[in-house]
């Protein structure tokens, strides 16, 4: 503390006097200096004129002189001089720069083929590589003549090569592609050229040639390191795939159990559950399953897209990335892995225990207590589906019914498959009632819409169906059931013109839908348009080539154009294909009477008396054509087992009297016999109906209710009389014979194009019927989208 000065109050300040100069050095006032400027013009006006001074040794040296020659002007960078001359031009004939510009060439041709082929033009990419490998092998000859070898790129060299390698690949030429690779492979100047053998095994599988595949892979996995964990595992994938295709189950079940130990994937425990599926054991089924469920997909939660305040730049870096490239990617490998799990739940549960619903069960548990919890609710709806599929369809109704307390999600899909179900059934009140339940769990559910609409449109309040229709289309405007029953219900209200438009959309997203383009035919026909009915027609027939009832309305509309030689086309295609049509059959005999072959129009009656035996009418134009062929004597033995087996018809016995005297036959008499009383029969039975009918008329007047009876009675004698009338005309007629009131067919079958697509659709399964419902199998599909 002795040496420390502390300064007193009174003493001068420590920072004084470093503001204070000698006004000497003030350069601002120096041009008001008047002895400065005089000193400046007269020391100025007394420098020699030649410039030659007392010589300063430190400037000298530099180049400088302390005189200015008279009349120059200062410019120390010589610019007054002009602009530089101009660089020499490279020369490009020495033989480096050729060599340079050569492999410039070689670079840009490799980046054009690969470009080509991420355009997806194949055969450019192929090209360039070609050229590429021809300039590579210029460019080597040409190095090799100027003694340059030493400096040969192998890393070009192997560009090239293996460019050219798999274009060869990419345009199946698989034999161009191995060779190359094989060069590549064998040149031991490439570094990890080996790993392309996996290139090559993969083109011997594609081969399908998989023994030799699993050699190449197997040569690949010894040449890479350990280090290269995720590439191992990949080619290890590829062994057991093909071990699987080979159907060596046991080999694929060793690579993908490693794979699992491993590095465990979704894709791998698929295929695991797939082979231990294959050999039947089932307590491995079981292990493989948890193993699946228990594989981590490396993607975040959705929690993390959930704004936790209203911090606006929170929200906005949410809305960024909620939609990116990497959430789309996780949502993806998520929905694959649920589709793997959902897959394989389906395959072992009927497999693992003595009966598939223990199965389901005990996957659903397993489901349950794993991160895919929300699959055991799909899982439930699947085993229900599965009971309808086994037509357990009690059973399959009450797994569903289970999930009227669960979350609106299931809720709603579980209400939809139920409406559907009763539906089915012609249940509409209980199918409306569940169509309700699911519309209310979720308003957006386009499939619920479209059932609601489809119990409205059985009661025929078409516009309150649209209206259901038309709000599905709003929540889904993919809804191919919502866009085709809106359609089915213009048409049914005669707004033709919007249900053509509703198809002509329809048509658009579904090419190849048959059911589509029927109902723009059949609008088109409705339209009086036939041209284009036949247009839409014959576009339906390359769909189904061998549905008969479109060839016969291919048939009928030729016809009704008067273009019979292709009508006659249709109409025998139909009949080849499905030759049980009365319709059809009638045509093509009344085609063959009318072109004068009645024997070939024989076999088509006898088909329909076949097909109608109880129908009097067939077996009265077989007869007929004997008769017109000139068979009397066949044809008189027709007549004869016609009177047989219908002994009070009138026509049968008419021919028989008429036959029997131009053949001159005892049997004529008692033939006519039986004639006048079959015909005072029926003017007995006419006279009773007419009274029935009179009598009907007065209880009309009288508001006495009316007699259906009658009117039936006389709907069947006035039928049968225009028969009678018809046959009798035969000869004569142009027209396709009319077929009898009676059609009974024995055959069964179901038009899959006929008027039974005038059935709206339901949300879960495509209908096609009008009047009843084909039961169908249920698929995967019944679940709404």
């Amino acid at each position: 503390m002795e040496n420390v000065h502390l300064a007193a109050e009174d003493e001068d300040d420590l920072y004084s006097g470093y503001n204070d100069y000698n006004p000497t050095f003030d350069s601002e006032e120096l041009d008001n200096d008047v002895g400065f400027q005089q000193a400046v013009r007269t020391s100025h006006g007394r420098r020699p004129p030649d410039g030659a001074a007392r010589p300063m040794t430190a400037v000298r040296a530099a180049g400088y002189s302390s005189s200015l020659a008279r009349g120059s002007t200062f410019d120390p960078l010589g610019q007054s001089r002009g602009p530089a001359p101009p660089l020499e031009a490279k020369n490009e004939d020495t033989p480096e720069e050729k060599i340079k510009i050569l492999e410039k060439k070689v670079n840009d041709l490799i980046e054009e083929s690969c470009l080509a082929q991420g355009n997806g033009d194949l055969q450019l990419a192929l090209e360039k590589a070609k050229e590429a490998g021809r300039k590579e092998r210029a460019l080597v000859r040409q190095r090799e003549q100027t003694g340059t070898a030493d400096h040969i790129t192998l890393d070009l060299t192997y560009s090239v090569l293996f460019n050219l390698a798999n274009q060869y690949a990419n345009n199946d030429m698989n034999t161009e592609a191995l060779n190359t690779y094989q060069v590549i492979v064998k040149n031991k100047m490439f570094n990890n050229a080996g790993r392309l053998k996996v290139n090559m095994g993969n083109i011997y599988f594609k081969q399908k040639n998989y023994p030799k595949a699993i050699k190449f892979y197997r040569m690949a996995l010894d040449q890479i390191s350990n280090a290269h964990t995720e590439m191992r595992i990949k080619i290890m994938q590829n062994i057991g795939v093909s071990f699987i295709r080979m159907g060596q189950y046991s080999d694929a079940i060793t690579s993908f159990d490693h794979i699992m130990s491993e590095s465990p994937n979704i894709k791998t425990g698929f295929n695991l559950i797939l082979c231990y599926y294959a050999i039947g054991d089932r307590e491995r089924m079981k292990k493989s399953f948890q193993k699946l469920i228990c594989v981590l997909l490396g993607i975040d939660e959705e929690d993390k897209y959930i704004s936790p305040n209203d911090d606006p730049h929170t929200n906005l870096l949410i809305e960024a990335i909620k939609n990116d490239q990497l959430h789309q990617m996780e949502r993806e490998r998520k929905a694959l892995a649920e589709k793997y799990i959902m897959t394989s739940a389906k395959l072992i549960a009927p497999a693992i225990e003595s009966t598939f619903a223990a199965g389901f069960d005990w996957c659903v548990d397993m489901v349950k207590s794993s991160q895919y919890v929300e699959l055991a609710n799909d899982l439930e709806i699947n085993k229900a589906i599965t009971y309808l599929r086994q037509k357990e369809f009690n059973q399959a109704v009450e797994t569903l019914k289970t999930f009227e307390k669960k979350d609106s999600r299931v809720k709603s899909a579980a209400a939809t498959n139920l409406s559907f179900l009763y539906f089915l059934e012609k249940d509409y009140d209980q199918a409306d009632r569940y169509a309700d339940l699911a519309m209310n769990a979720d308003r957006y559910n386009p499939a619920a819409l479209i059932n609601k609409g489809n119990t409205v449109f059985v009661k025929e309040d078409y516009e309150k169906a649209a209206e259901f229709y038309k709000e599905a289309l709003r929540n889904d405007s993919s809804c191919t059931e919502a866009l085709y029953n809106l359609g089915l219900t213009y048409k049914r209200l005669g707004r033709l013109e919007e249900a053509l438009d509703c198809f002509l959309k329809l048509h658009a997203i579904l090419r190849n839908s048959a059911q589509v383009m029927y109902q723009l035919a059949n609008l088109y026909e409705m339209l009086e348009d036939p041209h284009q009915a036949i247009e839409w027609l014959m576009q339906l027939i390359t769909v189904t080539p061998t549905d008969p009832h479109v060839l016969a309305k291919l048939g009928e509309l030729y016809d009704n154009e008067g273009d019979k030689s292709q009508a006659f086309q249709y109409y025998y295609e139909s009949f080849r294909y499905f030759p049980s049509n009365i319709e059809v059959i009638e045509w093509l005999g009344a085609y063959y009477i009318d072109t004068q072959f009645c024997e070939k129009a024989i076999q088509y009656f006898e088909r329909a008396t076949l097909i109608q035996p109880n129908n009097v009418v067939w077996q009265l134009m077989v007869a007929s054509c004997y008769r017109r062929s000139g068979n009397y004597q066949k044809a008189l033995e027709t007549y004869k087992d016609i009177h047989r087996k219908f002994p009070e018809n009138v026509e049968c016995l008419r021919f028989l009297v008429r036959l029997c005297t131009d053949m001159g036959l005892k049997e004529v008499q008692d033939y006519a016999t039986k004639l006048k009383k079959v015909e005072k029969m029926k003017e007995i039975r006419e006279q009773r109906v007419k009274s029935g009918r009179e009598s009907s008329a007065r209880g009309r007047r009288e508001g006495s209710a009316s007699s259906d009876s009658g009117q039936s009675s006389h709907g069947t004698s006035a039928k049968g009389e225009r028969l009678s009338v018809k046959l009798r005309s035969l000869p004569g007629s142009n027209e396709p014979y009319e077929a009898s009131s009676q059609r009974d067919l024995d055959a069964s079958y179901v038009d899959p194009l006929g008027p039974q697509m005038e059935r709206p659709k339901t949300a879960a399964k495509k209908r096609t019927e009008e009047d009843e419902f084909a039961d169908e199998e249920l698929g995967d599909d019944l679940l709404p989208e």
